[in-house]
């Protein structure tokens, strides 16, 4: 999933190119990207782009007569810049923006549509499609700490969670959560104060060096491909690879779909973390720690 960094990428590659331009057209393919019904995608041809905002991992394009068009990509959802006039073709072409100066269109790769387009009037309808996490480069450590420990979750599930903090999803956990050298599976109620610190800090400064990078990026061209896997990244998507920090091998923990990787000298004193399906497979064999997987 697109997650702040890429969104603020997305944000900067677009401004030049749509801010000022008029809104020729917009094709929508897939009957469930439109998730309103008020407004009419009729009532937003014709109109000027005003300006852009992010809206926690949403995309708002701000349009004449107070009118916004929210695109949240979810997990498979892109963003390609286009020529003017460019047709859809291809199942997971799902809408297109069509401007004088090109065309921007929505892909989903996969057979599972959750990318959402809406069309709002007014700040207040635009802002309750925010789902109302904390805005880690707006809070100091203390607000930090009352969001994340609202409730007792793993560090894992507070950080991706975006009624509670911002932006942050399955990827860039993993690089905050390696750079304060915590566990993911530490208990939000049971961090020291020193811990709060330096997830807080670990916090703005992974999301902040991402974006510098990412917006530097698109500035020399379109971000057409955005990925949660980098090769730069330390820990997410790096399985089996030395950590960057202490060069023993990058652990992961699967569930579902999704995976969450860690280094375990640097983050769980060396205890290796069950993984679900191993775990019930090897039963008594599961190593517990760097030392027994080794061996």
């Amino acid at each position: 999933m697109p997650e702040l960094p890429d969104i603020a990428a997305y944000v900067s590659a677009l401004e030049p190119l749509i801010v000022g331009e008029r809104l020729e057209g917009i094709s929508v393919r897939s009957v469930s990207l439109l998730r309103t019904a008020g407004i009419p995608l009729s009532d937003v041809e014709g109109k000027t782009v005003r300006e852009l905002r992010r809206i926690g991992k949403r995309i708002a394009i701000g349009l004449d007569d107070d009118l916004w068009i929210g695109l949240h990509l979810m997990i498979a959802g892109r963003l390609h810049w286009r020529p003017p006039g460019v047709a859809l073709a291809g199942r997971n072409q799902l809408a297109a923006l069509r401007f004088p100066t090109g065309s921007l269109v929505l892909t989903e790769a996969g057979s599972k549509r959750r990318a959402q387009l809406h069309v709002v009037r007014g700040d207040e309808a635009l802002h309750a499609l925010d789902p109302g996490g904390l805005d880690a480069f707006a809070s100091d450590v203390d607000a930090f700490k009352r969001a994340l420990a609202a409730e007792n979750h793993t560090l894992k599930r507070a950080l991706t969670d975006p009624h509670v903090i911002d932006g942050i999803g399955n990827a860039y956990s993993d690089e905050i959560l390696h750079a304060a050298m915590l566990s993911p599976i530490a208990q939000t109620k049971k961090l020291s104060g020193d811990e709060w610190a330096r997830l807080h800090a670990a916090a703005r400064e992974t999301l902040r060096l991402w974006i510098e990078r990412l917006v530097a990026e698109a500035g020399r061209a379109f971000p057409e491909r955005v990925t949660a896997f980098r090769p730069e990244m330390a820990v997410h998507g790096r399985y089996k690879q030395p950590c960057p920090r202490c060069g023993k091998p990058v652990q992961r923990i699967r569930y579902a779909d999704n995976e969450t990787n860690y280094c375990a000298q640097c983050q769980t004193g060396g205890v290796v973390l069950a993984d679900r399906s191993l775990s019930r497979l090897l039963r008594g064999d599961w190593p517990r720690s760097l030392e027994e997987l080794e061996e």
